[in-house]
């Protein structure tokens, strides 16, 4: 049997897919992917006559130090909740813009990045990448509102307690234009 250009074309394509799909290479692909496609993604505000309030805000977290925090402390002020996870490759591309984000905006919003994972993977991936984010595990389910089948699932939440926000994917999280919408609500 002879082997042709095609099927050795055929081949090398499979043994693209395979390495893309299930190596950790594939992973670090797709992470850069996500990375590209955010970079021109904003996310987009919910219409008015659409928002959701927020009207339990009960939901207990615990930090990477195991000290317990309430949502309830939100309550009243702007806040951005992200849920991702260290195996999700969109989650991982939209963090070092949320990193960014939260360097300029930590004293002016609450922030939490509510991680679906372990949290010895998440310890680890912080720290390999250096990341000082207010980082979550949660302790009960979300409020209803903040419940998401996907991940990366990031909602922006005004002082009265309207989901501004509700962004599935990665996006560009320290673009001018998430930039503008918080300086707005926390002028509220």
């Amino acid at each position: 049997m002879k082997i042709t250009k095609e099927q050795i074309g055929n081949a090398i394509w499979i043994l693209a897919l395979v390495l893309i799909l299930f190596t950790p290479v594939g992973f670090h692909v797709r992470v850069w992917v996500s990375k590209v496609m955010a970079e021109v993604i904003s996310a987009d505000t919910v219409e008015d006559d659409e928002q959701i309030t927020l009207e339990n805000y009960h939901w207990n977290l615990v930090n990477m130090d195991g000290k317990q925090m309430d949502f309830q402390s939100a309550k009243g002020k702007v806040a951005v909740v992200n849920v991702w996870a260290t195996w999700c490759p969109p989650c991982v591309a939209e963090l070092p813009k949320f990193a960014d984000l939260y360097a300029d905006y930590k004293d002016k919003v609450v922030f939490a990045f509510v991680a679906n994972d372990d949290k010895e993977k998440v310890e680890a991936f912080l720290k390999k990448k250096g990341y000082q984010l207010p980082v979550y595990l949660q302790a009960s389910s979300a409020p209803s509102e903040l419940e998401s089948s996907t991940i990366p699932a990031t909602y922006i939440i005004s002082k009265s307690g309207k989901i501004v926000v509700d962004e599935r994917g990665a996006a560009n999280w320290s673009s001018e234009s998430t930039r503008t919408l918080l300086d707005e609500l926390i002028l509220e």
